[in-house]
């Protein structure tokens, strides 16, 4: 260059930014560009010349606008940080996450899905996320809505004061700050006519409704009593989606003392805080709502002097009725009276039936004879009530044996459309859960059993994990792809002990084809289980990370 400027095109005073970008868009053998080429300078080199004078002569003429006003210092995160191998791992799973397309191995662990179990083990310890981390692990909270609880609670309250600071993770602020996420309920000093300290009252008054979210949940854990008077202090202020949120936030740590507030909550305007409220009520059974609904069921409901168990549904559905959460119209398909009676007898405490019917258990209620045909009705809706009552006894005797098909019932029942193994395990211990489904697995086989490993303990316990491991065994020996058991085969690599990894081993060896089996058959199978030894291997590797130094 000699250091002089080359002339540029001429640019018409006329010519807008609009039209440069026009004639760009369409090409200039389409439209002639606003713009007088030098002597030698063909059309689109001229148009860019003009295009790049434009822009200087656009930022040259542009104002400055007023500073915006310096966010408020990010809060202090008091938990301890991450170990430093545990820090480059949160890292590499997130940035898996967001790899698109990545071409790796069949046979390598999928870290997408091991993200959320990742974050669990984190928060058991009571980290922080390193601040270099918080936007990447907004954007994966923001991408996958079963990351939310378990990523905001490892971001702490610095993830929300970020998300204020960008619309893309505005969720944050509209649901639960995650798990304990928000600011510890104090104490108010005993002499104290304020049931809160000033900083609480303020933040539930004044904060985001995550954040009030999340406070009313920790003050209900801390002390339930202090929590409700959060609640009832700004109840009728509230709009009806956030009294729906704020009275299911009440479930975990429900109580006698919660029926005062949740009988008025029967009178509330919104109908779906009526039914939680009604719900809730039921889950109390020295409620009043309880003992009003088994009045009525017991109008319903009788056992007759030769054993057998008599119904005779409501006729009408009163406004006493509608009040105490029971909903008159019925799903398409499904008889008024029926619909009525199976709401009455599922919020009716189970203890009652015992009462009423001569002192029989639970085990001996459920195989007593059931007339007219009413015993899916009746069954269904016992079932619906042991789940919402929690009540092991009574789920235990509706879920029978697991060796019974599970698509049958005894008596004059159709298939038994209306038992949910799955829920009524929900109900039972962790360790009896187990023993259930790794019988259930031993005698049915997997084909059923995908809803029923989802609601065991993580990770699966020995009994049940070996039923699994032997049941995909004999699904390989019979010659079948691996596809059809996917689902499984990704549980076992997010459920299964880690310790069992050298014991799996063996599997990933490909066997001889066995006559008549799928062909290649073997080899997927031996690469499914290399990827399920592989990813336990990493399972135990992460949690050895995340482990506290000594």
């Amino acid at each position: 260059m000699n250091g002089t400027a080359s002339p540029s095109a001429s640019v018409p005073a006329s010519a807008s930014w609009d039209d440069l970008v026009a004639a760009a868009l369409l090409g200039t053998e389409r439209r002639t560009p606003p713009v007088t080429p030098r002597p030698g300078q063909d059309a689109p080199s001229a148009l860019l010349d003009a295009a790049a004078l434009s822009t200087v002569r656009r930022r040259a003429g542009l104002r400055p606008a007023p500073a915006r006003p310096v966010p408020d210092r990010a809060p202090v995160d008091p938990r301890p940080g991450l170990p430093l191998a545990a820090r480059s791992r949160l890292a590499m799973l997130l940035a898996d996450r967001s790899a698109p397309g990545r071409g790796g191995p069949r046979s390598a662990p999928d870290l997408a899905e091991l993200l959320p179990q990742w974050l669990t083990l984190a928060n058991e310890h009571g980290y922080g996320v390193p601040d270099a981390l918080l936007p990447a692990l907004l954007d994966a909270a923001r991408a996958r809505t079963d990351l939310r609880p378990e990523a905001l609670t490892l971001g702490g309250p610095r993830a929300l004061w970020l998300a204020r600071l960008n619309p893309d993770w505005k969720f944050a602020l509209r649901g639960g700050a995650g798990r304990g996420a928000g600011p510890a309920p104090l104490t108010a000093p005993a002499d104290s006519a304020d049931p809160a300290p000033a900083n609480v009252q303020r933040l539930w008054e004044e904060g985001l409704f995550a954040e009030r979210v999340s406070l009313l949940t920790a003050a209900r854990h801390h002390d339930p009593a202090a929590g409700l008077a959060l609640l009832s202090g700004t109840w009728s202020t509230e709009r009806a989606e956030d009294r729906l949120m704020f009275l299911d936030s009440l479930r975990d740590d429900l109580s006698p003392s919660d029926e005062e507030f949740l009988e008025q909550a029967l009178s509330d305007r919104s109908r779906n805080v009526r039914a939680t409220a009604a719900e809730l009520l039921s889950a109390l059974p020295g409620s009043a709502l309880a003992a009003r609904m088994a009045e009525r069921s017991r109008g319903c409901v009788s056992l007759t002097g030769d054993g057998q168990i008599a119904v005779q549904a409501p006729a009408a559905c009163d406004s006493g009725m509608e009040r105490d959460g029971i909903v008159a119209k019925p799903p398409s398909g499904r008889g008024e009276r029926s619909w009525w009676m199976g709401q009455l007898v599922e919020a009716t405490p189970l203890d009652r039936w015992s009462e009423w019917f001569g002192g029989r258990g639970p085990a001996e209620i459920v195989t007593l004879p059931v007339a007219d045909g009413w015993r899916a009705d009746l069954h269904a809706a016992w079932c619906r009530a042991a789940v919402r009552q929690r009540s092991a006894p009574w789920s235990r005797a509706l879920l029978g044996t697991p060796a019974v098909a599970p698509a049958s019932v005894s008596g004059d029942a159709p298939p038994a459309a209306w038992r949910d193994p799955a829920k009524l395990l929900s109900a039972l211990p962790a360790g009896e859960r187990a023993e259930w489904v790794a019988e259930f697995i031993a005698s049915h086989g997997l084909s059923d059993a995908f809803r029923l490993l989802g609601v065991c303990a993580v990770p699966w316990a020995e009994p049940l994990g070996r039923a699994v491991v032997d049941a995909l065994d004999i699904a390989r020996d019979a010659g079948s792809y691996p596809w059809s058991f996917s689902g499984v085969m990704g549980l076992a690599e997010r459920c299964l002990d880690p310790g069992q990894a050298d014991r799996l081993e063996v599997l990933t060896a490909i066997p001889d084809e066995a006559e008549g089996a799928a062909p290649g058959a073997g080899g997927y199978w031996a690469e499914a289980f290399q990827r399920l030894v592989e990813t336990l291997r990493l399972r135990a590797t992460m949690r050895a990370e995340l482990a506290p130094p000594d």
